[in-house]
């Protein structure tokens, strides 16, 4: 796992870019395009990635910003303005899927109710 800050930028767009392709498909095609149902949030966290390491640097370059929880955590990936926690969900597992195969880190999604 030796990667340049500009491939690691890169990845993270890459990501965020099939969050928002996935979001979108799931709010069109679940929702009929209406923000309904139940509000939340969504994020990607990477776990076993100090923020002090090369990569850790390029993530926070990304974005990614130091989480409470452990890890380095992206709000809201798929970069959608809506409500539906569903919907937020669906970016989050695509952008953790696309960095688990780009960049090999331990990506999970995670969200909470509002």
């Amino acid at each position: 796992m030796n990667y340049t800050k500009e491939q690691v930028i890169s990845a993270v767009e890459g990501a965020r870019q099939e969050a928002h392709r996935a979001a979108t498909k799931f709010f069109q095609e679940q929702l009929g395009g209406r923000d309904q149902m139940c509000c939340g949030f969504a994020w990607v966290t990477v776990y076993g990635v100090r923020g002090n390491t090369k990569l850790g640097q390029a993530l926070k370059a990304a974005g990614f910003r130091k989480s409470y929880e452990g890890g380095l955590q992206l709000w809201n990936p798929s970069g959608l303005l809506v409500q539906n926690v569903d919907t937020l969900e669906e970016g989050a597992r695509a952008a953790a899927l696309f960095l688990k195969d780009t960049l090999g880190v331990e990506a999970l999604a995670g969200s909470r109710l509002d």
